[in-house]
């Protein structure tokens, strides 16, 4: 039975409204219900203390008492209310997607003010630089209460959020935007956060949908190029990367994102151990893509556990990217090899700082000589045979050795496997996230499969990247200047890579505006800086017809398309008037040979690779995911009910579409 969430806010004008707000956007995305109730705070009742002063929980007291008496389920607050010593034994907090303007701006009387209110160090601060000779005095109240003080002559400007304006709708009241990097805001200024009591299942659902799961990345050691194409692919994805010292600082340069030092030398530690996790937590929690990067290999004595068992015990997923270590590199690179036919068929690896007594063992290639080892150790001892170790298709099998080491084993497993005897093999990671560890099957071309792998992974989701569809350029575009195209539609993101590629008449050539189906083909032409049309919602050919005005007389009109798509835009465009070169510039193959990998779902982005998963042979039993209503349309006319089709044409809405679907049970309430 599903049922409201109750949810808290301070009794104010803007908290009210910027909490109606984000419920709204929750209602549309995740198709639950919300009631809201009111609540006061110690800083609502207090108009009396400098906020500069004030104790951190000033906002948040009264609405966290409530979470822990269970009078709510959850509380929306700004997230630069939240504590900065952070929450109360608990309590849990997660930040939502939707973002206003960070920057803080001046709202003024006169362009010298004497008299100016602040309400923070940092803006205090800020106004002694800009301001020297002017008094700085305390500002307290809500918005519409500062802007009433100031109205009234006892302020001659006041300096406040930019985000409270523009979400009461009183743009107009600012005077001056305040550039970022002359006054930096606190990390949640213009951000909205959602607190809940730490074990309630149906929050961390809800909160799972807007996290992306943590990578923990072995660097390597030594050098950047020992770092794996699975390693790189994260830092170049990454919003943020937290960073040990033992690697090569060369692949800081492969991200764009912040780089965070925590690293430890000789005893001299930038961070402690807890703090290293909670600062961890604390990213991931923002939304941020975290890469936690750590030399050599992060399962090699390297505190993995420590930070991965913080994260699982609240339930947030993340993935682990082996490295290389400086075993390996020691050894293998060195031709010290540990391993040589008629010299050593094994080795022994330990640390002088281990506490635990137990050492396990690990056999490779052993499935052949199961009997023999099960004669070394009694049958209650604990072991696991890794099957397919790495790939997709890996698979454990934990128990004791009188369970598993039996004779014929390896005639029945029948594919690589790696033994793991002693304690060690008790443990594993949890499957977390939405997802849970489901493997979704990618199809698409290169472009969809990185964005696809991504999202399945910040879900917790295993993805198998094998493509069924190639594309391959038919035609080049050449403009003449006599053509003077109005406008150039483009319906895909590949279209756009095929016209850039394709192109040979200069770049001014090109018309003076773009109208395309959807962000993904935006991002791809952002570089050529011309204005571009994008439907809000439908980024499917219907909708850019519903975006463009109803009467196109006198427009000549480049649509470049792929040859599966077919005339009918340009013939809808004929149709009001304009004149359209219909050119397809690419066509779409079959990628022969592909073996069917194991899979519990498949991601379609496409009619072409709806048509080549209908070919493979492949089961139909498992989920089958379609991007955009051409792609359903070729499965339903083969018999096959898609599973979902997202509302919303992105790969990115298509995986959301599908985490909701399997969280749904999880934010169900208990039956009463």
């Amino acid at each position: 039975m599903r049922k409201p969430f109750r949810v808290g806010a301070r009794g104010s004008r803007l908290s009210l409204l910027q909490a109606e707000g984000a419920l709204g956007h929750l209602r549309e995305r995740t198709g639950c219900a919300f009631e809201l109730c009111a609540f006061s705070s110690p800083g609502d009742r207090d108009q009396s203390t400098d906020l500069r002063v004030s104790p951190g929980d000033f906002f948040t007291r009264d609405l966290d008492e409530a979470l822990l008496r269970g009078e709510i389920d959850c509380a929306i607050h700004s997230a630069k209310d939240l504590p900065p010593e952070g929450l109360r034994a608990g309590l849990d907090w997660f930040w939502l997607p939707w973002r206003e303007d960070p920057r803080d701006c001046l709202v003024a009387r006169m362009a010298e003010p004497q008299r100016i209110g602040v309400s923070s160090g940092r803006r205090d601060a800020w106004v002694a630089r800009r301001f020297p000779k002017a008094d700085r005095v305390t500002l307290r109240g809500g918005i519409p209460e500062r802007l009433a003080k100031l109205d009234a002559g006892e302020y001659d400007a006041i300096v406040v959020a930019a985000a409270a304006l523009h979400r009461l709708g009183l743009q107009e009241r600012i005077s001056e935007y305040i550039p970022l990097a002359e006054l930096t805001p606190p990390p949640g200024q213009g951000v909205l956060a959602v607190t809940f009591r730490r074990e309630d299942a149906r929050l961390r659902a809800l909160r799972n949908l807007f996290l992306k799961a943590v990578r923990f990345v072995g660097a390597g050691v030594g050098d950047a190029e020992l770092c794996t194409l699975a390693g790189l692919r994260e830092l170049r994805g990454a919003d943020c990367v937290i960073y040990d010292a033992l690697m090569d600082a060369a692949l800081l340069s492969e991200t764009k994102g912040e780089a965070l030092y925590v690293g430890k030398r000789s005893g001299a530690h930038a961070l402690r151990q807890e703090e290293i996790t909670a600062l961890i937590g604390e990213r991931v929690r923002r939304g941020e893509r975290v890469v936690r990067l750590k030399g050599g290999d992060p399962g090699m004595f390297g505190r993995l556990t420590e930070e991965t068992d913080a994260l699982a015990a609240d339930g947030i997923p993340f993935r682990v990217w082996p490295g290389v270590s400086a075993l390996s590199a020691a050894t293998t690179g060195t031709g010290m090899l540990l391993t040589r036919r008629g010299e050593s068929r094994g080795f022994r690896v330990e640390t002088p700082r281990s506490v635990g007594a137990d050492l396990p063992d690990v056999y490779f290639m052993a499935l052949g000589m199961a009997t023999t080892l099960a004669e070394r150790y009694s049958p209650e001892t604990p072991c696991a045979v890794v099957y397919d170790a790495g790939a997709p298709t890996q698979e454990i099998v934990r128990g004791t050795v009188g369970q598993l080491l039996a004779p014929g084993l390896s005639e029945a497993a029948g594919r690589p496997g790696l033994i793991v005897v002693g304690e060690a093999s008790r443990h594993g990671f949890p499957v977390l996230g939405p997802l849970a560890g489901r493997r979704i099957w990618i199809t698409g071309s290169a472009s969809v499969a990185d964005k696809a792998r991504a999202a399945a992974v910040d879900f917790g989701g295993v993805p198998v990247v094998r493509p069924l569809v190639r594309f391959e350029a038919t035609a080049t575009v050449k403009i003449r200047p006599s053509k003077a195209y109005n406008l150039l539609v483009v319906t895909s993101p590949t279209a756009a890579r095929c016209l850039l590629a394709q192109m040979v008449s200069p770049i001014q050539y090109l018309p003076k505006r773009f109208a395309v189906t959807g962000p993904g083909t935006a991002e791809v032409l952002r570089p050529l800086n011309v204005d571009t049309l994008i439907p809000e919602r439908d980024f499917s050919a219907k909708g850019l017809l519903a975006a463009l005005p109803e009467d196109l007389s006198g427009m000549r009109i480049l649509r470049v398309r792929s040859e599966e798509a077919g005339p009918g835009l340009a013939e809808a465009l004929k149709a009001r008037g304009a004149r359209v070169k219909d050119l397809p510039i690419y066509g779409t193959r079959p990628v022969e040979g592909v073996e069917v990998p194991q899979h519990e779902a498949v991601f379609l982005a496409s009619s072409s690779a709806a048509a080549a998963w209908l070919a493979s042979g492949a089961p139909r039993s498992v989920d089958v995911l379609a991007m955009g209503q051409p792609t359903a349309r070729t499965l339903r006319a083969a018999g096959v009910e898609p599973t979902l089709v997202a509302p919303v044409q992105t790969v990115g809405e298509v995986l959301f579409a599908y985490a909701l679907r399997l969280s749904t049970p999880g934010m169900e309430a208990p039956a009463p």
